[in-house]
């Protein structure tokens, strides 16, 4: 599951995104309110965390906001999302007072929460919000994504943690092997640098290099190619890192 956070404060932007990281979602980031648009527009995340006191940033296209001439805020990103789609919106405030509380939820909010707020307490409260989306999915709402993590021949199940190659039966994956599966099939058909993938398996603080990584390829190739020898999924891309084509097609590339 893909989840945009929007905050200004960049230290608690990279705690959240941490904690979501860490708990199997992929977190993307914005700074500010025409950021929060571009991005949720590019990436379509499945929810939003909104803090509400966001700077205006430079919008990348007219008519972006509903008050122009007038500072964007977290309430106008939130308006504007309204008008396209019904992703779940969490959002955030260290405000107290009942009327933001209330015009957020007005505006179309699914939920807050007041600052400062613990890892924990969000991670329940997005795991809520996605399944109060699936449930409106199952029911013919218009949720965000589906159950699964699509993209060619395979689909990842965030819930019980596992991979379906085409029609197969389902793989469980350890946690780490589901991080770097995740990330590979959102950024499908693009080469990600080994440092980049290192960074979202284990975290910015984590112990990962790129030993570690080339280990934890050989073991998702075990379990998702159909000749881990001679991959067809997850392909090293020589001196940079590694690459997801998502049906099985031939390629130069070897299996280091």
């Amino acid at each position: 599951m893909k989840i945009l956070v929007v905050d200004d404060d960049q230290a608690l932007l990279s705690l959240v995104s941490f904690a979501l990281r860490q708990a199997g979602y992929l977190p993307v980031e914005a700074g500010d309110a025409a950021q929060a648009m571009a991005v949720f527009e590019n990436e379509q995340p499945d929810l939003v965390i909104l803090d509400v006191n966001l700077p205006a940033g430079t919008p990348t296209a007219p008519g972006r906001f509903t008050n122009p001439g007038t500072p964007a805020s977290g309430f106008d990103v939130l308006h504007a999302i309204r008008q396209q789609a019904r992703t779940p919106v969490l959002l955030l405030t260290v405000r107290n007072a009942e009327e933001d509380e209330v015009r957020g939820l007005d505006l179309g909010a699914d939920d807050y929460m007041n600052k400062p707020f613990s890892p924990r307490t969000l991670l329940a409260r997005v795991r809520a919000l996605l399944r109060r989306a699936e449930t409106r999915a199952g029911a013919g709402g218009d949720a965000p994504g589906g159950h699964a993590l699509r993209a060619g021949d395979l689909a990842l199940d965030p819930e019980n943690q596992s991979v379906r190659v085409s029609d197969l039966p389902s793989t469980r994956l350890t946690k780490l092997e589901y991080r770097l599966l995740q990330f590979l099939l959102v950024n499908a058909g693009h080469t990600l640098p080994a440092e980049r993938l290192t960074q979202h398996v284990w975290g910015y603080r984590g112990a990962g290099d790129r030993q570690m990584l080339k280990q934890l390829v050989h073991r998702l190739r075990q379990k998702i190619e159909p000749d881990p020898a001679a991959p067809s999924y997850v392909h090293t891309v020589a001196g940079t890192g590694y690459m997801l084509l998502t049906s099985v097609q031939s390629t130069s590339q070897g299996a280091v």
